[in-house]
């Protein structure tokens, strides 16, 4: 909608100008006003104040000013409506992020953290990419920004021998109400890729769920679930940088706290220290 919105704006916005510089330079030319003088008697008759102080006295210039009238009047008034219509739905949309990145930030702090903290154990690179997610409070928007673009190139893995899925499992199970809970949400709809995250997540649920037990699990099998890990753990680092990033611009009081329960800090501590 902002989009449609900013392309009628643009549009209105040509035609104004094209009507005032035309308006402008036909009425020098016409009436043998001054540039000042022709601007003004152009901006006051599109939008619709007309003191009457300067009027053409020519037919030639009368003929313009209809032109300017029919023209001009519209698209000042659509510039107008539009510039408005503009900020409110931009002010909406400020709100419904607002009320979205709530929603995700309880997702992390059900869900999220717990499961970070959890694919991370599985991850045998961990440590080379540990290091560039230790979020701190001199953290810049670049910082972020980087942050996120070194997540996406990073091969999220997860050694079978470091996965615990009955205890994966529980930790989902116990949790899968509030999950379906999100994907109803309709707000989310605003958020492709945390939408996405939560299919993923949500699908691993499922995948676990329809397993009675994980004893002599086939290798096709278990290489099938570290897949779904894989897929979940690549989305929630870079959904979780993101929140971060909101956190800091806006609830530095959240910032701080998640800065301290931070999965990826080996030496993350609740208690603030000074």
């Amino acid at each position: 909608m902002q989009n449609h919105l900013s392309t009628r704006l643009k549009v209105f916005l040509v035609v104004f100008l094209t009507v005032m510089v035309l308006g402008t330079v036909g009425f020098m030319h016409i009436e043998k006003k001054s540039l000042i003088d022709s601007a003004y008697f152009v901006i006051v008759t599109m939008a619709t104040v007309g003191y009457g102080d300067i009027h053409p006295v020519t037919d030639a210039g009368k003929a313009l000013a209809v032109v300017i009238i029919v023209l001009g009047v519209g698209t000042f008034l659509g510039v107008i409506a539009n510039v408005t219509e503009m900020m409110l739905a931009r002010r909406e949309m400020e709100s419904r992020m607002q009320k979205l990145n709530m929603v995700i930030g309880v997702f992390f702090s059900e869900v999220g953290i717990g499961l970070l903290s959890t694919f991370s154990r599985y991850d045998p690179d961990f440590d080379v990419v540990r290091p560039g997610l230790v979020v701190t409070a001199n953290w810049t928007d670049k910082d972020f920004d980087r942050a996120i673009k070194d997540s996406r190139s990073h091969a999220y893995g997860a050694q079978l021998t470091h996965i615990d899925f009955p205890a994966l499992k529980v930790f989902l199970m116990e949790r899968r109400d509030f999950l379906v809970r999100l994907l109803e949400n309709p707000v989310l709809m605003e958020h492709q890729s945390f939408t996405d995250l939560l299919r993923a997540v949500f699908h691993l649920a499922e995948e676990l769920a329809y397993r009675q037990g994980f004893d002599d699990v086939p290798k096709a099998d278990s290489d099938h679930l570290a897949g779904d890990i894989k897929r979940s753990y690549h989305l929630i680092v870079g959904e979780w940088l993101t929140y971060m990033k909101f956190l800091k611009n806006n609830y530095p009081f959240l910032f701080s706290l998640a800065i301290r329960t931070n999965p990826f800090d080996r030496e993350n501590s609740v208690v603030v220290r000074g």
